[in-house]
């Protein structure tokens, strides 16, 4: 049995800086043996612990895709001691990754579906790689429309902004960009919060439709009512609770949600499983 605290070694290679306020950045890592890289095999939706020796590890979604091969990618927000060291980190230096860790979207039940993808701020890596996912060529003739509804504080705290606005421009996906407000007038997209946008613009809930949410828990809270109003079903809502994360393997304990422990039993869960726990998320 390996060891599931020891981590992969990884080498940064490349850094991105992923908002105005340089307050995120996108780290592409490579490892340093082929083989650490096969077992690292992670479905859009998972997690992963970085750690860096002597100052501690954080976990964080994914935000590469299983299709994209030979690196990882995270978005990390500077927050605290661990991401403040991170992003003074430099391309070449070395680190570990642990994982990856907890579930996943559910992709075989959602193949043959329409999935409305919602996301907001900085918590929209793991929407990325199930994005990346789903458009690919070998996989999107599963899945029927996809939508996207993601916002930010202003145009420059989206993430993954070219992406985003490619994606915009393709026949197969619809996207929803929106920001709280600007002052730009050249911004071209909608204006106001992410549960108003669905309301406005995701479609009405039938049995082949699902919704998948990630971001702030404000964002989620009301959110769900929107969805409620559009006919989704409680198991039709997937939810991924990334803010509950810490060890990443569940035996710290403070990941708990009654007695579902996020970072083993999620971070995904449907809504209709998060009823039968207390409303702590």
């Amino acid at each position: 049995m390996e060891n599931p605290y020891m981590p992969y070694p990884v080498r940064i290679d490349d850094i991105e800086i992923a908002t105005e306020d340089r307050s995120l950045k996108t780290f592409k890592f490579v490892f340093l043996n082929k083989e650490d890289e096969e077992k690292f095999s992670y479905q859009a939706g998972q997690f992963a612990e970085l750690s860096i020796p002597g100052v501690g590890e954080i976990p964080i979604g994914i935000a590469s895709s299983p299709v994209e091969k030979g690196f990882v990618k995270f978005t990390v927000f500077r927050t605290g001691v661990v991401t403040t060291h991170l992003h003074n980190m430099k391309v070449g230096d070395i680190m570990g990754i642990r994982g990856p860790l907890g579930n996943w979207y559910p992709w075989e039940k959602l193949e043959n579906k329409n999935i409305v993808i919602i996301g907001g701020g900085f918590a929209f890596t793991t929407l990325r790689s199930s994005i990346i996912y789903m458009l690919d060529s070998a996989n999107r003739n599963k899945f029927k429309n996809i939508d996207v509804v993601y916002g930010a504080r202003s145009p420059g705290m989206l993430l993954y902004r070219e992406e985003l606005f490619e994606w915009e421009k393709r026949d197969d996906i619809n996207m929803h960009i929106t920001v709280d407000g600007t002052d730009d007038p050249e911004w071209k997209y909608h204006t106001g919060f992410v549960p108003q946008i669905v309301e406005q613009n995701a479609p009405k809930a039938d049995d082949d439709t699902y919704a998948i949410i990630c971001g702030p828990p404000i964002m989620i809270k009301f959110t769900q009512p929107s969805l409620v109003q559009l006919g989704y079903r409680d198991d039709q809502i997937i939810m991924s609770l990334e803010n509950r994360m810490k060890c990443g393997i569940g035996m710290c304990g403070r990941c708990n949600i009654g007695k579902e422990l996020v970072c083993k039993d999620g971070p995904v869960f449907t809504l209709e499983e998060l009823n039968q726990t207390p409303k702590e998320y």
